[in-house]
Protein backbone atom coordinates (compact mmCIF):
# COMPACT_ATOMS: atom_id res chain seq x y z
CA UNK A 1 0.00 0.00 0.00
CA UNK A 2 2.45 2.86 -1.45
CA UNK A 3 -0.13 5.14 -1.45
CA UNK A 4 -1.08 4.81 2.78
CA UNK A 5 1.96 5.05 5.46
CA UNK A 6 0.41 4.20 9.44
CA UNK A 7 0.55 5.72 12.22
CA UNK A 8 -0.30 4.80 15.75
CA UNK A 9 -2.26 6.76 18.13
CA UNK A 10 -0.46 6.54 21.43
CA UNK A 11 -3.10 4.59 23.58
CA UNK A 12 -1.65 1.59 24.89
CA UNK A 13 -1.09 -0.22 28.74
CA UNK A 14 1.58 -3.15 29.01
CA UNK A 15 0.39 -5.69 31.46
CA UNK A 16 2.66 -6.29 34.81
CA UNK A 17 2.42 -8.18 37.78
CA UNK A 18 1.17 -5.27 39.29
CA UNK A 19 -1.17 -4.42 36.65
CA UNK A 20 -1.69 -2.32 33.58
CA UNK A 21 1.55 0.18 33.16
CA UNK A 22 1.49 2.38 30.23
CA UNK A 23 4.57 2.69 27.68
CA UNK A 24 6.43 5.56 29.19
CA UNK A 25 6.80 3.96 32.42
CA UNK A 26 10.30 2.74 31.65
CA UNK A 27 12.48 2.72 28.27
CA UNK A 28 12.14 -0.84 28.35
CA UNK A 29 8.42 -0.64 28.29
CA UNK A 30 9.19 2.03 25.19
CA UNK A 31 11.35 -0.24 23.53
CA UNK A 32 8.86 -2.86 23.46
CA UNK A 33 5.80 -0.91 22.10
CA UNK A 34 7.95 0.52 19.16
CA UNK A 35 9.52 -2.77 18.40
CA UNK A 36 5.80 -4.12 18.61
CA UNK A 37 4.18 -1.56 16.34
CA UNK A 38 7.24 -1.53 13.32
CA UNK A 39 6.68 -5.73 13.87
CA UNK A 40 2.56 -5.05 12.89
CA UNK A 41 3.76 -2.83 10.00
CA UNK A 42 2.81 0.63 11.65
CA UNK A 43 6.04 3.14 10.16
CA UNK A 44 4.48 6.38 12.64
CA UNK A 45 3.72 7.57 15.76
CA UNK A 46 1.26 9.61 17.30
CA UNK A 47 2.09 11.11 20.71
CA UNK A 48 -0.55 13.02 23.20
CA UNK A 49 0.72 16.72 24.07
CA UNK A 50 1.12 16.36 27.47
CA UNK A 51 3.37 13.51 27.18
CA UNK A 52 5.55 14.10 30.13
CA UNK A 53 6.33 11.00 30.99
CA UNK A 54 8.40 10.59 27.47
CA UNK A 55 10.17 14.18 27.94
CA UNK A 56 11.15 12.67 31.86
CA UNK A 57 12.66 9.45 30.39
CA UNK A 58 14.72 10.94 27.47
CA UNK A 59 14.94 14.86 28.81
CA UNK A 60 13.11 15.52 25.38
CA UNK A 61 10.73 14.79 22.82
CA UNK A 62 13.25 14.52 20.07
CA UNK A 63 15.93 12.32 21.91
CA UNK A 64 12.44 10.36 22.49
CA UNK A 65 11.49 10.13 18.59
CA UNK A 66 15.46 9.78 18.14
CA UNK A 67 14.77 6.45 20.39
CA UNK A 68 11.89 5.46 18.58
CA UNK A 69 14.04 5.62 14.99
CA UNK A 70 16.69 3.24 16.19
CA UNK A 71 13.80 0.90 16.77
CA UNK A 72 12.31 1.21 13.37
CA UNK A 73 9.86 3.76 13.61
CA UNK A 74 9.95 6.43 11.06
CA UNK A 75 8.90 9.47 13.48
CA UNK A 76 6.72 10.90 15.28
CA UNK A 77 3.74 11.91 12.73
CA UNK A 78 1.39 14.28 14.79
CA UNK A 79 0.47 14.89 18.37
CA UNK A 80 -3.14 15.54 20.25
CA UNK A 81 -3.98 17.56 22.70
CA UNK A 82 -5.22 21.52 24.14
CA UNK A 83 -7.54 23.76 24.09
CA UNK A 84 -10.59 24.50 26.77
CA UNK A 85 -12.76 27.14 27.04
CA UNK A 86 -12.95 27.87 23.43
CA UNK A 87 -16.60 29.08 23.73
CA UNK A 88 -15.47 31.66 26.26
CA UNK A 89 -14.42 34.61 24.25
CA UNK A 90 -12.36 36.06 27.10
CA UNK A 91 -10.53 33.15 27.97
CA UNK A 92 -9.30 32.67 24.19
CA UNK A 93 -6.03 35.06 24.56
CA UNK A 94 -4.66 32.74 27.65
CA UNK A 95 -5.33 29.52 25.55
CA UNK A 96 -3.47 30.85 22.42
CA UNK A 97 -0.38 31.62 24.98
CA UNK A 98 -0.65 28.77 25.68
CA UNK A 99 -0.82 26.79 22.17
CA UNK A 100 2.58 28.92 21.79
CA UNK A 101 4.09 27.38 25.27
CA UNK A 102 3.11 23.97 23.83
CA UNK A 103 5.05 24.52 20.59
CA UNK A 104 8.59 23.95 22.81
CA UNK A 105 8.40 20.51 23.38
CA UNK A 106 8.52 19.59 19.36
CA UNK A 107 11.49 22.15 18.58
CA UNK A 108 13.15 19.45 16.29
CA UNK A 109 10.84 17.39 15.17
CA UNK A 110 8.44 17.76 12.37
CA UNK A 111 4.71 17.30 13.30
CA UNK A 112 1.98 17.04 10.60
CA UNK A 113 -0.90 17.99 12.31
CA UNK A 114 -1.70 19.09 15.74
CA UNK A 115 -5.11 17.40 16.28
CA UNK A 116 -7.93 19.17 18.86
CA UNK A 117 -11.51 18.99 20.24
CA UNK A 118 -12.60 21.97 19.10
CA UNK A 119 -15.23 21.82 21.69
CA UNK A 120 -15.78 21.47 25.34
CA UNK A 121 -17.62 18.43 27.14
CA UNK A 122 -21.23 18.94 26.23
CA UNK A 123 -22.61 19.42 29.25
CA UNK A 124 -19.81 22.26 29.96
CA UNK A 125 -21.27 24.30 27.02
CA UNK A 126 -24.93 23.73 27.02
CA UNK A 127 -26.82 25.18 25.24
CA UNK A 128 -24.80 25.03 21.99
CA UNK A 129 -25.72 28.14 20.61
CA UNK A 130 -24.21 29.73 17.66
CA UNK A 131 -22.70 32.62 19.70
CA UNK A 132 -20.94 30.34 21.06
CA UNK A 133 -19.97 28.39 17.87
CA UNK A 134 -19.03 31.45 16.47
CA UNK A 135 -16.89 31.96 19.03
CA UNK A 136 -15.24 28.46 19.03
CA UNK A 137 -14.85 28.76 15.32
CA UNK A 138 -12.65 32.03 15.58
CA UNK A 139 -11.05 30.69 18.16
CA UNK A 140 -9.68 27.78 16.16
CA UNK A 141 -9.33 30.01 13.22
CA UNK A 142 -6.48 31.84 14.98
CA UNK A 143 -4.75 28.94 16.74
CA UNK A 144 -4.92 27.85 13.00
CA UNK A 145 -2.88 30.46 11.34
CA UNK A 146 -0.42 30.57 14.42
CA UNK A 147 0.51 26.85 13.58
CA UNK A 148 0.52 26.92 10.17
CA UNK A 149 3.41 29.66 10.35
CA UNK A 150 5.24 26.67 12.17
CA UNK A 151 4.18 23.95 8.88
CA UNK A 152 1.66 22.54 11.31
CA UNK A 153 -1.54 22.17 10.39
CA UNK A 154 -4.70 22.32 12.92
CA UNK A 155 -6.96 19.33 12.36
CA UNK A 156 -10.26 19.12 14.59
CA UNK A 157 -11.54 15.87 15.82
CA UNK A 158 -15.21 15.82 17.16
CA UNK A 159 -15.41 13.47 19.72
CA UNK A 160 -19.25 12.24 20.32
CA UNK A 161 -19.75 14.10 23.73
CA UNK A 162 -17.83 17.37 22.87
CA UNK A 163 -20.05 20.63 21.48
CA UNK A 164 -19.47 21.11 17.34
CA UNK A 165 -20.33 16.70 17.21
CA UNK A 166 -24.25 17.06 16.13
CA UNK A 167 -24.17 17.41 12.67
CA UNK A 168 -25.50 20.96 12.60
CA UNK A 169 -22.71 21.89 14.51
CA UNK A 170 -20.14 20.37 12.44
CA UNK A 171 -22.06 22.16 9.59
CA UNK A 172 -21.67 25.55 11.32
CA UNK A 173 -18.44 25.18 12.56
CA UNK A 174 -16.46 24.67 9.08
CA UNK A 175 -18.52 26.99 7.55
CA UNK A 176 -17.28 29.35 9.71
CA UNK A 177 -13.91 28.10 9.79
CA UNK A 178 -11.17 29.06 7.29
CA UNK A 179 -10.67 25.83 5.24
CA UNK A 180 -6.83 27.42 5.19
CA UNK A 181 -5.82 26.95 8.98
CA UNK A 182 -8.66 24.96 10.00
CA UNK A 183 -8.41 21.14 9.09
CA UNK A 184 -10.63 18.03 9.54
CA UNK A 185 -9.56 14.82 11.50
CA UNK A 186 -11.80 11.75 10.74
CA UNK A 187 -12.74 9.35 14.09
CA UNK A 188 -14.43 7.01 12.50
CA UNK A 189 -15.50 5.81 15.66
CA UNK A 190 -16.66 9.30 16.84
CA UNK A 191 -18.85 9.91 14.36
CA UNK A 192 -20.20 6.79 14.15
CA UNK A 193 -21.47 7.03 17.87
CA UNK A 194 -22.86 10.67 16.84
CA UNK A 195 -25.24 9.07 14.62
CA UNK A 196 -23.16 10.45 11.59
CA UNK A 197 -21.88 8.62 8.62
CA UNK A 198 -17.92 8.84 8.40
CA UNK A 199 -17.61 7.59 5.09
CA UNK A 200 -20.50 10.86 3.81
CA UNK A 201 -17.97 12.96 6.02
CA UNK A 202 -15.40 12.58 4.26
CA UNK A 203 -16.32 12.51 0.95
CA UNK A 204 -17.71 15.49 1.92
CA UNK A 205 -14.66 17.20 4.03
CA UNK A 206 -11.94 15.35 2.18
CA UNK A 207 -10.30 18.18 0.65
CA UNK A 208 -9.73 19.74 4.40
CA UNK A 209 -9.16 16.16 6.02
CA UNK A 210 -5.46 16.09 6.64
CA UNK A 211 -5.68 13.18 9.80
CA UNK A 212 -7.34 10.17 11.03
CA UNK A 213 -8.21 8.28 14.02
CA UNK A 214 -9.57 4.85 12.61
CA UNK A 215 -11.13 3.01 14.71
CA UNK A 216 -14.77 0.73 14.92
CA UNK A 217 -17.65 1.04 17.32
CA UNK A 218 -20.20 -1.30 17.47
CA UNK A 219 -23.18 0.77 19.37
CA UNK A 220 -24.73 4.59 18.43
CA UNK A 221 -26.06 6.69 21.48
CA UNK A 222 -29.28 6.57 20.64
CA UNK A 223 -30.26 8.35 24.10
CA UNK A 224 -28.11 11.34 24.99
CA UNK A 225 -25.09 9.37 26.56
CA UNK A 226 -22.81 12.31 25.49
CA UNK A 227 -24.68 14.72 28.01
CA UNK A 228 -23.67 12.38 31.22
CA UNK A 229 -21.00 13.63 33.11
CA UNK A 230 -18.51 13.63 33.95
CA UNK A 231 -16.79 10.98 31.04
CA UNK A 232 -19.35 9.23 28.87
CA UNK A 233 -17.31 7.14 27.62
CA UNK A 234 -16.41 5.51 30.75
CA UNK A 235 -19.55 6.25 32.60
CA UNK A 236 -22.62 5.72 30.19
CA UNK A 237 -25.06 2.53 31.08
CA UNK A 238 -25.87 1.67 27.87
CA UNK A 239 -22.24 0.03 26.66
CA UNK A 240 -18.93 -0.95 28.92
CA UNK A 241 -16.82 -0.42 25.83
CA UNK A 242 -17.46 2.03 22.26
CA UNK A 243 -14.46 1.38 20.46
CA UNK A 244 -13.39 -1.68 18.63
CA UNK A 245 -10.66 -2.50 16.35
CA UNK A 246 -11.52 -2.70 12.65
CA UNK A 247 -12.62 -5.28 10.91
CA UNK A 248 -14.79 -6.76 14.08
CA UNK A 249 -17.68 -8.36 12.49
CA UNK A 250 -20.42 -6.01 14.62
CA UNK A 251 -18.48 -3.05 13.89
CA UNK A 252 -20.59 -0.37 12.39
CA UNK A 253 -17.92 1.71 10.42
CA UNK A 254 -18.26 0.26 6.29
CA UNK A 255 -14.41 0.19 5.79
CA UNK A 256 -14.44 -1.04 2.16
CA UNK A 257 -16.62 1.88 1.54
CA UNK A 258 -14.26 4.40 3.24
CA UNK A 259 -11.18 3.06 1.35
CA UNK A 260 -12.76 3.22 -2.10
CA UNK A 261 -14.22 6.72 -1.21
CA UNK A 262 -10.31 7.69 -0.22
CA UNK A 263 -9.04 5.94 -3.16
CA UNK A 264 -11.49 7.59 -5.18
CA UNK A 265 -10.37 11.39 -3.23
CA UNK A 266 -6.88 10.18 -4.07
CA UNK A 267 -6.15 10.94 -1.07
CA UNK A 268 -2.33 9.69 -0.18
CA UNK A 269 0.14 9.91 3.08
CA UNK A 270 -0.23 8.98 6.43
CA UNK A 271 -3.49 6.89 8.39
CA UNK A 272 -3.75 7.38 11.81
CA UNK A 273 -5.24 3.85 13.63
CA UNK A 274 -6.46 4.33 17.44
CA UNK A 275 -7.13 2.11 19.89
CA UNK A 276 -9.02 4.07 22.45
CA UNK A 277 -10.04 2.37 25.81
CA UNK A 278 -9.78 -1.58 24.48
CA UNK A 279 -8.48 -2.58 27.79
CA UNK A 280 -12.16 -3.19 28.73
CA UNK A 281 -14.13 -6.37 28.68
CA UNK A 282 -10.57 -8.46 28.97
CA UNK A 283 -9.32 -7.35 25.55
CA UNK A 284 -6.03 -6.00 25.17
CA UNK A 285 -4.09 -3.23 23.42
CA UNK A 286 -1.58 -5.77 21.69
CA UNK A 287 -4.10 -8.26 20.65
CA UNK A 288 -6.65 -5.46 19.23
CA UNK A 289 -2.99 -3.65 17.39
CA UNK A 290 -2.58 -7.03 15.50
CA UNK A 291 -6.07 -8.07 14.63
CA UNK A 292 -6.76 -4.48 13.10
CA UNK A 293 -3.51 -4.31 11.01
CA UNK A 294 -4.24 -7.73 9.84
CA UNK A 295 -7.56 -6.64 8.74
CA UNK A 296 -5.65 -3.36 6.92
CA UNK A 297 -3.06 -5.82 5.12
CA UNK A 298 -5.14 -8.81 4.31
CA UNK A 299 -9.14 -6.71 3.38
CA UNK A 300 -8.33 -3.36 2.68
CA UNK A 301 -5.36 -3.13 0.89
CA UNK A 302 -6.78 -5.22 -1.90
CA UNK A 303 -9.05 -2.04 -2.55
CA UNK A 304 -6.28 0.65 -2.41
CA UNK A 305 -2.99 -1.18 -3.36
Amino acid sequence: MANLKFTYMDHWYVPTQRGLAEYYDSKSCFDRYCKALVGVGYQGLDIFQGRRGLVNLFGSLKNAEEFAQDRGIERFVNTFGGGRNAHIREAQDAGIKSFEAGLKAFEGIKIDNWVVCPGDRYYDVEPVTDEKLHNIADYWNRIGKMLASHGINLACHHEFFTATSRADELEKFYSWTDPQYVKFCLDTAQHTIAGLDPVALYVKYHDRTTAFHMKDTHHVDKRGDYRIPPDPEKGAATTERWFWEMGTPEGLVNWPQLWTAMKGCKYTGWVGIEHDKCEMKGANYQDSTCRGKWYIDNVLSKIYA
